[in-house]
């Protein structure tokens, strides 16, 4: 299974929470629309408090003639320790706080069902790995994870795994040990993650990276499996790529001055980090490196990725002494994602001829020897792969959705040649989210997660054999869920070009009216190939059971109808994005879905842009906007090297040093084009140690809209002082925010009560 890492945040949208309805004394039933006289007044009728205004320092940008003026250009501080600008940001936190103090009760009776639908004692799917069953445990009350290990029984130990094995529990069960408590790590600290928990091979070490900032700079540390007790030194300032080389030797990534992955270094337990090898640096900053584990766990590999060409290395970790060798050589345009299983690489590669990838293989010994295993095809995506000793996993995109295709393998000793067709995996929804998961190399069982936008996380065991799937685990939904209740749809919007914009849509079907009335929460994202699929998130009953239709528009930018999908959405073709996502809005109003005045919008950070730019070009289209660490200073950014990230986007966006690029990002970066012009209400997010997006861009953006807007609508901004991209790191801290959002969204649409609020 390949792994790879993208610029995007998708925290909220995959995790999978789950809670009650506590508001049952207030009403019987969430209907869309409620009266005039129990509806607490607009936000555009607030008191007469002014938001906070920011001083003006004339910074003026020059290029190709043209010059760019920035009064807010001061807010960025990248040691984030200017009283000034700390105390404007404070300023704003206090002022969201006041507007929204009217609604707190209802915005806490909202936390309490969103919490209450929530399990909170629970554990994952065990996976079984070795001599144990490995899982994740949550307890009543608590913010975070414990990382559990029970030993499998004797009498299944004996046998290969099968899909109908169960850890046992209770009386006469073999003992549960807790191998790490995050609760008990992460007291002391703001926010703690811990986002790489690797055991050694021979199960007696854990490896872990833990964040207690934000920033995503990592420190790693290894313990005893059994005892806690720490092993060896830690390692500081690394990345979260970490992997096991042997029993006695970990590899691991660190960044340059910009937070750009760019050295692999192998360390042997007890050493101290200075003594470390570097094994690879990559010096071009268009780059970044990455690494994971085959599935052989035989090898590792390490890529190094733009976002048009790939090449790769493997560490053979039986002799990680000897290095990395190269595997696929870097060739431009060409992009190629590698596994292994017995005397084969397997080689998912892709061109621009080839640009939904084909699948090759190449023996260990000869790799320059290619054989095509699955040859390209225009209108199906080979998104990834995961091996078997005895079996290949194809993970498809046709038409907008995913696919699982299973195909067995020749024995190791026999020749690989083309395969033909596989076996297609079933599933029920019209549309829905697949996730790879880990899986057991040696067995016949493929662990998958499905849900989809009225169906739970539900992880299944697959015996590719007998062609059968089993539900090992679905995540309960506390409150009298019913997925009978709810309606999912595919639409399509048209384009301007006339391109069909597929949508996933939502909807109680008991409370909808489809007559215009409903209020609307319209998703988007469109960037990075990244694709945004039809997932369930418990909070989200919170709006369709009030008569919410939630939508997601999959619109160019993302990757969900193949790579060309991507490509026309990028560089010189992004504006495609913003008016893909304007048509999919006309589309629903048309389709009376709702009108302007019931439609809100959301989308976090590539999605923070996209609302920040369709807010300037059709500010008339929304009742109100919610934008999420939003990259919304395109030119300025991608003109500064320096900045994070920056270099690697440039064949994203478009590289701003060069004229027409310059234009072109210039006429939709938000910043850029924030104009006198009546906008909606405004919700604008940000954390403070965000190393992805700087929290100056949602900070001028915010402070150039509170100068330049001509209504009396409502602006906010809130920032997260001790949180990085991806927010608040307790799993009921990020369920405090979604009763945030979303009370911002109801005030908006005048759907909170009175007496929820007084």
């Amino acid at each position: 299974m390949i792994q790879t890492t993208r610029f995007h945040s998708l925290v909220g949208f995959f995790g999978l929470l789950h809670f009650p309805l506590l508001l049952s004394t207030l009403f019987s039933s969430f209907p869309p629309l409620v009266g005039a006289n129990s509806l607490r007044s607009s936000m555009a009728e607030q008191p007469a408090k002014q938001p906070p205004a920011a001083k003006k320092v004339e910074h003026v940008m020059e290029l190709f003639g043209d010059a760019r003026i920035d009064n807010y250009y001061w807010l960025r501080d990248d040691n984030r320790s200017n009283p000034e600008v700390l105390s404007y940001l404070k300023e704003w936190n206090a002022y969201t706080d006041s507007i929204m103090s009217g609604t707190k009760k209802f915005e806490a009776e909202l936390f309490a069902e969103i919490k209450g639908r929530i399990k909170e004692d629970d554990v994952t799917a065990p996976l079984r790995k070795g001599p144990y069953y490995y899982y994740e445990k949550t307890l009543l009350g608590k913010e975070y994870v414990q990382h559990c290990r029970r030993p499998v029984p004797e009498s299944q130990a004996a046998r290969p795994p099968s899909v109908g094995d169960v850890m046992l529990n209770g009386t006469g069960a073999p003992p549960e040990h807790v191998i790490l408590d995050e609760n008990v790590m992460a007291q002391g600290h703001d926010y703690f993650s811990i986002d790489s928990f690797k055991v050694s091979s021979n199960h007696k070490l854990v490896a872990y990276a833990e964040d207690t900032k934000g920033d995503e700079i990592y420190t790693v540390r290894v313990i005893d499996a059994e005892t806690g007790a720490p092993v060896g030194k830690t390692l500081s300032s690394v990345t979260s790529f970490l992997e096991w080389a042997g029993d006695s030797a970990l590899v691991y990534i660190t960044m340059d001055a910009t937070l750009r992955a760019d050295k692999v270094w192998l360390h042997k337990l007890g050493t101290e980090q200075s003594s470390d090898i570097c094994l690879y640096h990559e010096k071009d900053d268009t780059f970044s490196i990455d690494l994971y584990a085959s599935d052989s766990k035989k090898y590792l590999f390490v890529g190094s990725e733009s976002k048009t060409t790939r090449f790769n290395f493997y560490l053979d970790v039986s002799k990680p002494e000897n290095g990395l060798v190269v595997l696929t050589p870097r060739v431009d345009g060409i992009g190629t994602y590698v596994s292994h299983r017995g005397n084969h690489f397997f080689i998912r590669r892709r061109s621009d001829e080839f640009f939904n990838s084909e699948l090759v293989a190449s023996p260990v010994g000869n790799v320059s020897e290619t054989t095509v295993l699955i040859p390209h095809r225009e209108s199906v995506k080979i998104q990834d792969i995961q091996l078997f000793s005895d079996h290949l996993v194809l993970y498809e995109r046709e038409n907008g959705l995913q696919k699982i295709i299973i195909h067995q393998l020749p024995g190791v000793g026999e020749p690989l040649k083309g395969l033909q067709s596989g076996k297609a995996v079933d599933f029920l929804d019209p549309i829905y989210s697949l996730e790879s998961t880990e899986s057991e190399f040696s067995s016949s069982i493929l662990r998958y997660s499905y849900s989809s936008l009225k169906t739970p996380a539900s992880v299944y065991d697959y015996d590719m054999n007998a062609g059968s799937s089993v539900l090992k685990k679905i995540e309960t939904v506390l409150g009298g869920f019913d997925a009978s209740k709810y309606v999912t749809e595919r639409k399509w919007a048209t384009a301007p070009d006339g391109t069909q914009i597929p949508l996933s849509i939502v909807y109680r079907k008991d409370l909808v009216k489809l007559d215009g009335s409903d209020p609307l929460l319209l998703y988007g994202y469109g960037s990075y190939e990244y694709c945004m699929d039809p997932d369930f998130k418990a909070s989200r009953l919170s709006l369709l059971d009030r008569g919410f239709i939630y939508t997601i528009a999959h619109i160019r930018g993302g990757g969900e109808m193949g790579r060309k999908w991507y490509e026309n959405g990028k560089l010189l073709k992004k504006r495609n994005t913003f008016t893909d996502f304007v048509a999919s809005a006309e589309y629903l109003i048309g389709q009376k879905y709702c009108t302007k005045e019931r439609l809100v919008i959301e989308g976090r950070s590539a999605g923070g842009l996209l609302i920040g730019a369709v807010l300037n070009m059709r500010p008339d289209l929304f009742k109100a906007a919610v934008a999420g660490v939003p990259f919304v200073d395109v030119v300025t950014t991608m003109l500064d090297p320096t900045i994070p990230l920056a270099t690697a986007e440039w064949e994203e966006w478009g590289d701003p040093r060069k004229k027409d690029f310059y234009f072109y990002m210039k006429s939709y970066s938000p910043v850029d084009n924030v104009k006198a012009q009546n906008y909606p209400h405004i919700l604008v997010t940000a954390g403070l140690n965000d190393p992805r997006v700087l929290y100056s861009e949602p900070a001028k953006f915010v402070s150039k809209l509170r100068e330049m807007k001509t209504d009396n609508n409502t602006l906010l901004f809130k920032c997260e002082l001790g949180a990085g991209h991806f927010s608040k790191s307790g799993r009921f801290e990020k369920l405090q925010e979604d009763a945030f959002t979303y009370t911002f969204l109801m005030k908006a649409l005048h759907m909170i009560p009175v007496k929820a609020s007084a």
